[in-house]
């Protein structure tokens, strides 16, 4: 099995150099290049023109190709990865850091006085800072809300929604809002939501993935049970929110799109939980006349949302490191904000300079007079749950196929969350038996108590 690995990372280092070798790494003359791995979305291309024409010296590069966390990782500690690269959650953060790829940059940007820590959204604390060392710099933040259209609450002669409010209080509206044709066919359904938001139902509940410390996956309890039970009956008890077959339904009915920011553009529902980065997808149709309020809560339950951000880290083995602390600079700068706020890129990602009139009232979208919404939500925004005891891509899987069997009404929800918590406990103490460092760590936490 070493051997097999050994190949596998052999042949992983070569492919990765070839791949390097074939990409232009800064080619203006006379200006530092700086290779940053991000995603490719449009916005990028405006982000790293600001950080060229702010830190003119530089010539900061996109790759979207290396996107792939192992491919990260393997290039970098061959001497070959980027300057800079973007995690997107706790679990790449953690994974950079363990292999050694994350630089700690906790003193380097106290010198330059630049206080991390302190200029962060709470709901991305995990993608920058860990065990009270910083390695990185937050880039966008945001939490769900619920989009309105604005029109079809009009034509149903309802009011906007505020918030803060509860679902017992949104169902009878989403069901006001569930529209059917003459045969008794939905034609307009009250609410849309992917289901891989399924944790925030999960927190809304009090229930929880992991346990405090990650030692045990904790989803076979009452409270998350009754939160994806709620999210299960708004589709098969309230008939308010599409089944599968009926979202795959409205995707082939043709019109603007079929993911779900499109569907609900479209005029197929009313209402759907997003985030603020839909704006993106949602400015492209004019003729849509939008709101957003604070998603609904369980009465007796937590007003909390779940909450995301992407982070942006060093190549610890990067020759041009030093240069690229400019990067975590400007992503603390009010400049980057402005910028990711006006792109409604999700918030920018110092909180400060998301509290002005130029944040809430932008010019060039007069229309958008929503924008408070996405702001307060974050103070009640929670992040994504994590263990260090168990490949999150691995758990991921196996709770996401328990997921969709609930969602297609498959399984019953305790079972389906039964055997998801026994899968996943499981491979925590597979991991724990091969890997000595590990189980340290885990009877350490744990008092000398094994699984």
């Amino acid at each position: 099995m070493k051997q097999l690995f050994a190949i596998i990372f052999f042949v992983l280092v070569v492919l990765s150099i070839v791949a390097i070798a074939m990409e232009p790494h800064g080619g203006v003359k006379g200006k530092i290049p700086l290779v940053w791995t991000s995603d490719d979305n449009p916005a990028r291309r405006e982000q790293f023109a600001l950080f060229n024409k702010m830190y003119p010296k530089y010539d900061c590069v996109l790759d979207p190709s290396n996107s792939g966390m192992e491919k990260v990782i393997v290039q970098s500690l061959a001497g070959n990865g980027p300057d800079v690269l973007d995690c997107y959650g706790p679990e790449q953060m953690d994974a950079y850091v363990a292999a050694g790829v994350a630089w700690d940059v906790t003193d380097e940007l106290k010198k330059r006085g630049v206080d991390v820590p302190h200029n962060v959204w709470s709901v991305n604390v995990g993608n920058c800072i860990k065990n009270g060392r910083v390695y990185g710099a937050p880039t966008n933040s945001g939490a769900n809300a619920l989009w309105v259209n604005r029109d079809l609450f009009k034509n149903a002669g309802l009011p906007l929604p505020k918030g803060p409010w509860t679902w017992d209080q949104f169902i009878p509206l989403a069901e006001k809002l569930t529209l059917h044709d003459a045969s008794g066919r939905i034609t307009q359904y009250g609410l849309l939501v992917d289901w891989y938001q399924w944790p925030q139902f999960v927190f809304q509940y009090g229930g929880h993935v992991y346990s405090p410390d990650g030692t045990r996956c904790v989803l076979n309890t009452p409270q998350a049970a009754a939160g994806l039970q709620f999210l299960h009956d708004l589709v098969y008890k309230y008939h308010v929110m599409p089944s599968p077959a009926e979202q795959d339904a409205m995707a082939t009915s043709g019109g603007w799109g079929s993911g779900t920011i499109t569907l609900f553009g479209n005029g197929h529902s009313a209402m759907a939980l997003g985030g603020r980065w839909w704006l993106c997808t949602l400015r492209k149709e004019p003729s849509l006349h939008l709101w957003a309020v604070e998603c609904p809560y369980p009465k007796g339950g937590l007003r909390v949302f779940e909450g995301s951000g992407k982070g942006t880290i060093i190549n610890a083995k990067s020759p041009r490191r030093e240069d690229a602390l400019n990067v975590l600079i400007y992503l603390q700068s009010k400049e980057f904000s402005q910028l990711i706020n006006h792109q409604a890129d999700a918030l920018g990602p110092v909180p400060k300079y998301c509290m002005g009139d130029d944040y809430l009232h932008d010019p060039a979208y007069p229309q958008e007079d929503f924008n408070a919404v996405w702001r307060d939500v974050l103070k009640y925004a929670v992040p994504t749950e994590i263990s260090p005891y168990v490949n999150p891509v691995a758990a991921s899987t196996i709770i996401e196929k328990q997921i969709d069997l609930i969602k297609g009404d498959q399984k019953p929800v305790a079972l389906a969350l039964k055997d998801a918590t026994d899968q996943v406990n499981a491979a925590i103490r597979l991991n724990l038996q091969k890997d000595d460092k590990l189980r340290a760590r885990y009877l350490k936490a744990t008092g000398g108590k094994l699984p």
